[in-house]
């Protein structure tokens, strides 16, 4: 397995190939995403218990719903059971997800009690009006821990494809999916501005069409389809940022057929 090198504007063409392959099979991905939606929402009611297992499922969820985008790349129609594809692969490849859960759930705990750790001694600020009232109901404790959740966002972020698809183990994929992120920098920089600038515009675009049909409650019954919507279309678009990132030296019979093969020239990790 090889790092690839790809160039700042790849990160464009990855947001392309995301929203282009969604509407291939719309009603598939969407309704795949959904499923796993409502599958964390139900393990999360599961007293003591819930959290942290709904947690632990994310790697493998995330793999899914690569594999999934794999299947209608290729124009396949994606299966539910696609969604099970981390424990489809054998006991091992399933051992060493359900690890890769394990070690996200522990560093999403740390990452949130560090954040709030941080700034839970900063005093609630005084009810005020207008645009004020709107900055103040920023929480500073979330904000600090999504900022600390970035990195590990940045570990994980091709980490479970690395152990399903090419057999890496958890601690190696999580290194190796850091240093994709760091040396691909540009072109993950680029796709996060990309889809900020699409979700921004559609909100926009949504607004106005929500406002000129009925006001606030036409507003947010507009929006909330579309932001579904809109997250369905991101999470179809990751698949294709592993994709381009990493060259493998011996195809197995768990990754995609016939995978996109960058240009020449990659690093090796290691």
């Amino acid at each position: 397995m090889k790092l690839n090198i790809v160039p700042a504007r790849t990160g464009i063409q990855w947001v392309k190939l995301g929203i282009v392959t969604f509407l291939r099979q719309p009603l598939a991905l969407a309704g795949l995403f959904f499923m796993y939606m409502a599958a964390v929402l139900v393990v999360a009611m599961v007293p003591v218990v819930g959290m942290v297992v709904g947690s632990m499922l994310v790697p493998a969820a995330t793999l899914g719903l690569m594999a999934a985008t794999a299947e209608a790349s290729k124009g396949r129609f994606p299966m539910p059971s696609v969604l099970l594809s981390a424990f489809r692969a054998g006991r091992q490849r399933g051992a060493a997800m359900l690890q890769l859960g394990l070690m996200y759930t522990a560093g999403s705990f740390a990452a949130t009690l560090l954040g709030e750790l941080l700034v839970g001694g900063a005093p609630t600020p005084a009810p005020a009006a207008g645009a004020e009232a709107a900055m103040q109901q920023i929480d500073p404790r979330m904000l600090a821990v999504m900022a600390l959740h970035a990195p590990l966002a940045l570990l994980f972020w091709h980490a479970p494809a690395l152990v399903h698809w090419h057999g890496i183990s958890p601690a190696k994929s999580l290194f190796f999916s850091g240093v994709a992120c760091l040396r691909n920098f540009g072109a993950m920089l680029v796709y996060g501005l990309a889809w900020m600038g699409v979700f921004l515009l559609a909100g926009f675009a949504l607004s106005a069409i929500g406002a000129a049909l009925g006001g606030a409650s036409a507003v947010r019954a507009v929006l909330m389809p579309a932001v579904l919507l809109m997250a369905s279309m991101f999470t179809t678009s990751l698949y294709f940022t592993f994709r381009d990132s990493f060259l493998a030296d011996t195809p197995e019979a768990t990754e995609p057929t016939e995978p996109h093969q960058p240009p020449p020239g990659g690093d090796t990790p290691s």
